[in-house]
């Protein structure tokens, strides 16, 4: 079966690699190198317990800050409101309590057993360095703090997150000592894990898509080509390539080639930013979140990262540096000796986001022979392997367990 990949990010890697290991003659095409996107600039953060999606009931009280706070965790830019609003109102009306239980059942499937679908590709790419399973620390100031995000703790613990409640500064710094922050209260995740470098792991699994026979070639791809009513491959700068099947792994740039095929899906970047400190002063044992704006603080291979945010406003207007030196002042809440002087610079990468939080995967019944895998917003890491699984599944055989219904791309009309 030849199947043409769109997308080299760490999504359409892992697919890659499932089905060159599943006996497909894969190529996978993008105009950047393997991981440079979205996928080298996150918190390296494996998060298979976050099933509660971004808009959470009484979202709607917030979206007046979102528009007027140009500091807060999630913003949207004046000059970019009126092109948000459509999708600002399917993200409000999925925060419905209904709505929200079917959408974290659904995450909770996809995403179970996310570090141990890490882990077999990288065991098997002899890479199993790039895992460390250390948990993740959350900082709240004290019970009010806490209290505005108790209902997604009590979601994700419901579908079997173990979290274990640090009670004072002493405690927290039991786990991080170099912690100096005014927080009372810590979560501690003991079964999430992160990646020490997010670059190296999409080479690793690159490489890994080679090895198995696949092909990953620098090129862009201009169109998804059809005839008859069957999507027939995908056309480049260097010609036609045909296929049996095409899967759609191109991260934020992907409505852009459903459209000419007439489908038009509310797909925003969640423009992300983070900036890297070589020598900080300080040593964390894991990731350690400060919940003022959830900035991620990761230890990496190369050195400190400070990665978050939330800012629409599109593929093609530039970074706002403001959004990144907001991260030191989040690091400096938990940790004020932290130096940051050697900051270097920043980076913003552009993570795609359905209203929903729950991406597109499975095939597309408008056009058979394409297939999707995008649209996993802040949790494209930690999805990347099991969507990569369950795919390769869907497409070359057994069945997978998983429902694919709910992340059908359809449900959007």
């Amino acid at each position: 079966m030849r199947i043409v990949v769109i997308g080299a990010g760490i999504v359409g890697l892992c697919t890659a690699w499932h089905l060159a290991r599943g006996g497909a003659a894969v190529t996978v095409l993008d105009g950047a190198a393997p991981g440079s996107g979205a996928s080298s600039g996150n918190a390296g953060a494996i998060s298979a317990g976050s099933v509660a999606p971004l808009a959470m009931p009484g979202i709607l009280r917030q979206v007046p800050g979102m528009l007027l706070d140009p500091e807060g965790a999630l913003h949207i830019p004046a000059r970019y409101a009126l092109r948000a609003a459509p999708w600002l109102a399917r993200f409000v009306a999925s925060a419905r309590p209904a709505r929200v239980t079917a959408i974290a059942e659904a995450l909770s499937g996809l995403l179970f057993g996310a570090m141990e679908q890490h882990r077999r590709i990288l065991a098997e790419e002899g890479a199993l360095d790039l895992i460390q399973e250390t948990g993740q620390l959350y900082l709240y100031r004290d019970a009010a703090h806490y209290a505005k995000d108790a209902a997604g703790w009590a979601l994700r613990e419901q579908h079997g997150m173990r979290v274990e409640r640090l009670e004072g500064a002493g405690a927290i710094r039991a786990l991080e000592p170099d912690m100096q922050g005014d927080y009372q209260l810590g979560l501690f995740i003991p079964e999430q894990g992160s990646s020490i470098n997010p670059q190296r792991q999409a080479e690793v699994v690159a490489r890994g898509v080679e090895r198995l026979g696949g092909t990953i070639r620098q090129e862009a791809v201009q169109a998804i080509t059809t005839a008859e009513g069957h999507v027939t491959g995908v056309a480049t700068a260097a010609g036609p390539l045909a296929a049996d099947a095409v899967v759609l792994a191109a991260g934020a740039w992907s409505a852009r080639l459903l459209a000419p095929l007439g489908i038009r899906i509310p797909l925003e970047s969640q423009r992300g930013y983070h900036v890297m400190l070589q020598d900080a002063g300080i040593t964390l044992r894991r990731p350690v979140i400060p919940a003022d704006r959830k900035a991620f603080i990761s230890p990496m291979e190369h050195g400190l990262r400070i990665a978050g945010t939330v800012e629409f406003g599109g593929l093609d207007h530039p970074p706002t540096p403001r959004r990144a030196e907001l991260l030191l002042r989040d690091l400096r809440t938990a940790f004020p000796q932290a130096r940051v002087e050697r900051a270097e610079g920043f980076w913003m990468g552009h993570r795609p986001c359905l209203p929903d939080s729950l991406p597109v995967i499975g095939p597309v019944r408008r056009w058979p022979g394409l297939w999707c895998a995008f649209g996993h917003g802040h949790l494209g890491l930690t999805g990347s392997a099991p969507t990569g699984a369950v795919l390769a599944q869907a497409m070359l055989g057994p069945a997978p367990n998983l429902d694919l219904a709910p992340f059908a791309l359809e449900r959007f009309g």
